[in-house]
């Protein structure tokens, strides 16, 4: 049932940091990066951001997002241009087989593409349909869905740089699934100039009313005891067959970048490249328990 202005008004009297941090989204456009940065952090992460000594993860995300600017990220996280990027290094038998790419949801021509795909946008997080029967799926609300994702300006909401001059398009790709045969697991390297430093596995990421879990973990894949935007499994996480495999690419995806996420799938000991991205969850995430954000800042060296 739709809120009453005055049931809005006072959830909004219980979370005024909710308030606050949709107040300065609205200024946005007319603050500066460095400033707007601070506020928001110190909004979503509850203490100051240290830009002169930055100490913990987060911050150094944040200092990273201001003062490590190259032209080749740009590339690298768009989902379309960075497969040329990352073939031209590791080879075209890491990438996933590109069905199309669109400027606009309306040319998406559905009948030419396979009973099961997945649409992405280029230049965001989350612009994401996922179809495993083309039967059953609803294009209109496919096309709605990627229609809004293209107008989502990646940068602005949280300044990732990389995100400002990446074109804007919707990308439809292979349909995958592994082991389990109902998901798509994802494992993720952290990797700091070239070295891998830790990982989290992604897993129930798409099953329908189950929280996506992450699963960290070293690079002699023991389990880390910390959480970070998402919980743990309450299930075994298998080491995946290809685990030496996939830190040998993440190392060679992240040579001189002081941090880069390097994102992988294993379909029965097959990799497969999923994305590059620096700011995971924006570096704006608590880690629980909170010695776990100054324990990975230590692995960055700025």
């Amino acid at each position: 049932m739709e809120q009453t202005f005055s049931q809005k008004l006072r959830s909004a009297i219980r979370n005024p940091k909710k308030v606050a941090t949709y107040l300065l989204c609205r200024i946005a456009p007319i603050l500066p990066d460095k400033l707007f940065l601070k506020c928001l952090f110190r909004l979503r992460m509850g203490y100051k951001l240290n830009l002169d000594n930055p100490k913990t993860f987060s911050e150094k995300l944040q200092w990273l997002k201001l003062y490590n600017r190259k032209p080749e990220y740009t590339q690298m996280v768009d989902k379309y241009a960075a497969k040329d990027y990352v073939a031209n290094i590791i080879g075209e038998e890491y990438i996933i087989p590109t069905l199309g790419v669109w400027d606009r949801a309306e040319d998406i021509d559905f009948d030419k593409l396979p009973n099961q795909f997945v649409l992405k946008c280029t230049h965001d997080s989350g612009g994401i349909v996922i179809c495993s029967d083309k039967s059953n799926l609803d294009t209109k609300k496919a096309r709605a869905k990627m229609s809004k994702g293209l107008k989502r300006n990646f940068y602005s909401m949280n300044r990732e740089w990389p995100y400002k001059n990446v074109k804007p398009r919707i990308i439809g790709e292979q349909y995958m699934v592994d082991e389990s045969g109902y998901e798509l697991k994802d494992y993720k390297f952290f990797c700091s100039n070239g070295e891998p430093k830790a990982m989290f596995i992604a897993t129930d990421r798409g099953v329908a009313g189950v929280e996506t879990k992450f699963d960290f973990f070293d690079m002699d894949f023991n389990h880390l005891p910390f959480t970070n935007g998402h919980p743990n499994s309450d299930k075994p996480v298998k080491k995946p067959v290809g685990f030496e495999e996939m830190k040998r690419l993440a190392s060679a995806l992240s040579q001189n970048i002081p941090h880069a996420r390097i994102d992988f799938y294993d379909i029965n000991g097959k990799i497969y490249f999923g994305e590059i991205t620096f700011f995971p969850a924006s570096g704006l995430k608590d880690f629980i328990p909170g010695q776990w954000d100054c324990k990975l800042g230590e692995l960055i060296k700025l």
